[in-house]
């Protein structure tokens, strides 16, 4: 499942409990993401997963939510 997939990594690359991360968490402000964050979670998420984001796509994913919906139409 994609969503348990993000979910680890985003713990991982975030320190935090995968159980806090939700579909509404966002990566700025629940996470505290920077740009720097985001270009290095886009790295993690493309080598663990194995599926490309385009970098004009990445400003558009705001939430876990979008990035799990994202990736799962990348799989399709």
């Amino acid at each position: 499942m994609v969503f348990e997939k993000v979910k680890a990594i985003l713990s991982e690359q975030f320190d935090v409990e995968e159980d806090s991360i939700t579909a509404e968490t966002t990566l700025a402000d629940d996470l505290g993401a920077d740009s720097l964050d985001a270009v290095e979670l886009n790295i993690a998420l493309e080598e663990q997963l194995g599926l490309s984001i385009a970098d004009e796509d990445r400003p558009n994913m705001k939430t876990v939510g979008d990035i799990v919906r994202y990736l799962e139409a990348k799989e399709a």
